[in-house]
């Protein structure tokens, strides 16, 4: 089997390992600015296929006449992706014989789209999966080969889910590659009248806002933990960052501190939520309990009036 793989983030990279004997080629996105000094960094996957010896292509666009004859002349079997970032093109797709095949963090048509893992905790769903599924020009529109089903855990951030659906990803096409080099696979069409999109988050996605229902912001800080992270930001004490946030009882006006021991607990609308560890700005991590004595505030105090 001759395989060539595209993929970029952490999801891709255990699909990567469980077939890397039968890859001939990586695809990922160049390499990108990170961290204070902006200095150029490779994708996950990049750093994955170099470990396992893989060559690396890392194209603009992948698009490009030049690189689809690439891949061509490669006379791969299939190509795999998972969490790649560029629609392919339908040239592309067509560079090898079995064309395209997904690996789609989500219960297809649900999801379609950039962050379906993270949409998926955000709107409260107790159950996802993987979709294998055949590529086609559209985004995540193909034919379903087959879904790999798994409960969301109440406490399961976007980073543990991922971790979770990743590994299934890599059981599932280490499983369907032989049928699907051999030509010997189901292909179901899915019910486009029923998708849902999963777009890329906004960063200011990532702030709890006091006013919004305590359930609401808990599956913010489950869906955006740990990337891009999640985030108050309070009256004359500034930006906070969020770590570890739990659940709690008790109810009050939005903003009321509702008891300090053995953590903070804060109240939102319908609820209130506990402040485990956090970040305040210009600051270390430390625990919810050291910030808060820290401000001296009791309860029955109010952040919202700074």
């Amino acid at each position: 089997m001759r395989i060539v793989y595209f993929g970029t983030g952490e999801f891709a990279i255990p699909p990567l390992e469980a077939i890397a004997e039968h890859t001939v080629l990586v695809v990922t996105q160049p390499d990108r600015p990170s961290g204070r000094g902006m200095s150029l960094k490779p994708s996950p996957v990049k750093r994955a296929a170099l470990e396992l010896g893989l060559p690396v292509e890392t194209p603009e666009k992948s698009r490009a006449p030049e690189f689809v004859e690439l891949i061509r002349a490669l006379e791969a079997d299939a190509m795999v992706v998972a969490s790649y970032g560029q629609i392919l093109s339908q040239a592309l797709l067509e560079a090898t014989q079995r064309g395209g095949i997904n690996l789609h963090g989500s219960i297809l048509p649900k999801y379609r789209g950039a962050a379906p893992i993270q949409r998926a905790i955000l709107e409260g769903e107790t159950e996802t999966g993987v979709t294998l599924m055949q590529m086609d020009k559209g985004m995540d529109t193909g034919d379903v080969i087959d879904i790999v089903r798994t409960p969301i855990g109440p406490d399961e951030t976007y980073g543990e889910l991922q971790n979770r659906l990743a590994s299934l990803a890599a059981d599932q096409i280490r499983e369907w590659l032989p049928r699907i080099v051999a030509g010997d696979y189901p292909r179901q069409p899915q019910d486009h009248e029923s998708a849902t999109i999963a777009p890329k988050v906004d960063r200011a996605e990532s702030e709890l806002r006091f006013d919004n229902e305590a359930a609401r912001e808990y599956n913010r800080f489950r869906a955006f933990t740990p990337n891009p992270g999640t985030f108050l930001r309070i009256e004359g004490i500034g930006t906070v960052k969020l770590h570890q946030v739990g659940p709690s009882e008790g109810s009050a006006a939005p903003g009321t501190v509702l008891s300090v021991q053995p953590f903070p607990r804060i109240a939102f609308e319908n609820g209130s939520l506990e402040l485990i560890e956090v970040q305040p700005e210009g600051k270390k991590r430390m625990s919810g309990r050291d910030w808060i004595n820290g401000l001296r505030l009791r309860p029955g105090e109010n952040l919202r009036n700074g």
